[in-house]
């Protein structure tokens, strides 16, 4: 089938159409629908709207609270189907702690509530309904057990109840909420202006981006030699995500229906996140040590050149490995000693050369987990990824 597909992200836009992939920088005195038609207008009009599909990670993503009575269950299993719906994750409640938890100040999109498997005794409370009272939300999902299902249709307002996510046996059951949360995000596009232009040229869903490269995941060996476990990283002008095999994962009880999990972090981009990508950096204990190593001074976290985004992109990677690793609490561990496979794929594929990738997992893995071999390292320089992804949720 003819095809063209647009991924928008939040510093570039890239086309992919008769076999090649294009990267633009984004114009962000003008909407993105127009910026999309001035650049590639003449390899558009080519295609119908039928033939066009397009992804985006540029609405931002929706946010999301997660309510839940457990941190190794019912919390866990609802970020993991947040964090693989392209949901970005603003704070987690534990239920026993609710009462002496201040409410966050965004404005979320979703609150998820979890917790219990079904025929448990109840769960939630009035309590429950005095912290909301406090939370400026737009949507509100319970994903719990079914003796508490009477209690929040009767008191919270437009409240969804879908399936619980935990089985009898502790099993996550993602497949309910996961298709709850992609509609909505598809009802947040259409809310946002210049995203919504975009159906203009297309008749087809847009999806997030992250979602396009998760649906991947299962078939990457028919495009490079992997070996699992493997983690990809995804590093943007404004986050990165990683996403990872559930076998590097200690809790097995997480096993979604790909066997892959998704991680995003916020604050890891190199363009709109810069200053909180370089903050991150400066707190690191081995940071002085590593800019060193790679034959710079602290000076280049200030510099706006080609050599600072290269540094910058090498110490992204760096904090990924770093604040997965159990040196790093923050975040899920990774059982990285046996990761067989690292997978690059995003803007650092067009910037770092493969001794620049080489280089910063070396100084990892000798420095943080005292290994002298490293896994095999993958770039995806022509977008085969994305393009996989999308193939994979639209069909070839």
């Amino acid at each position: 089938m003819k095809r063209l597909q647009i991924d928008i992200g939040s510093t570039y836009f890239k086309v992919s159409a008769n076999g090649e992939t294009n990267q633009y920088f984004r114009d962000f005195d003008i909407d993105i629908y127009d910026d999309v038609l001035n650049k590639c207008g003449d390899i558009i009009k080519d295609f119908s709207k039928e033939e066009t599909f397009i992804c985006s990670s540029a609405n931002g993503g929706l946010s999301t609270l997660i309510i839940g009575i457990s941190s190794l269950f019912s919390i866990k299993y609802a970020t993991n189907i947040a964090f693989n719906s392209g949901i970005n994750i603003i704070d987690t409640v534990l239920y026993s702690k609710i009462e002496e938890t201040q409410p966050p100040k965004d404005i979320i999109d979703v609150v998820i509530i979890a917790g219990g498997i079904d025929k448990v005794k109840p769960k939630y409370d009035n309590r429950l309904l005095e912290y909301l009272k406090g939370v400026n939300y737009q949507n509100i999902v319970y994903v719990g057990n079914r003796v508490d299902k009477e209690f929040v249709e009767k008191n919270i307002k437009d409240i969804v109840v879908l399936p619980n996510i935990i089985d009898s046996k502790l099993q996550v059951v993602e497949e309910h909420l996961k298709e709850y949360l992609t509609n909505l995000y598809q009802a947040d596009i259409v809310g946002k202006e210049d995203i919504k232009k975009l159906y203009n040229i297309t008749s087809n869903q847009i999806y997030s981006t992250p979602y396009v490269v998760n649906n991947a995941l299962p078939r990457l060996n028919s495009l490079f030699e992997i070996t699992d476990p493997f983690l990809l990283i995804d590093i943007g002008g404004a986050t990165t995500d990683i996403h990872y095999s559930t076998d590097l994962v200690e809790n097995k009880n997480i096993l979604t229906q790909s066997g892959y999990d998704r991680l995003v972090f916020k604050k890891l981009g190199v363009f709109k996140s810069r200053e909180s990508l370089v903050f991150g950096a400066k707190c690191n204990e081995f940071v002085y040590e590593l800019l060193d190593y790679l034959g710079v001074n602290e000076n280049i976290l200030e510099e706006y050149s080609n050599k600072a985004t290269v540094t910058l992109m090498q110490l992204a990677i760096f904090l990924v490995l770093y604040q997965v690793s159990k040196s790093h609490n923050d975040y899920v561990n990774l059982k990285l000693e046996i990761l067989n496979s690292i997978v690059l794929t995003g803007g650092i594929s067009k910037v770092l050369s493969d001794e620049d990738i080489d280089r910063i997992i070396r100084f990892f893995y000798k420095k943080i987990l005292n290994f002298t071999e490293i896994p095999t390292i993958i770039t995806d320089r022509e977008y085969e990824i994305w393009t996989l992804g999308m193939e994979e949720i639209h069909g070839k």
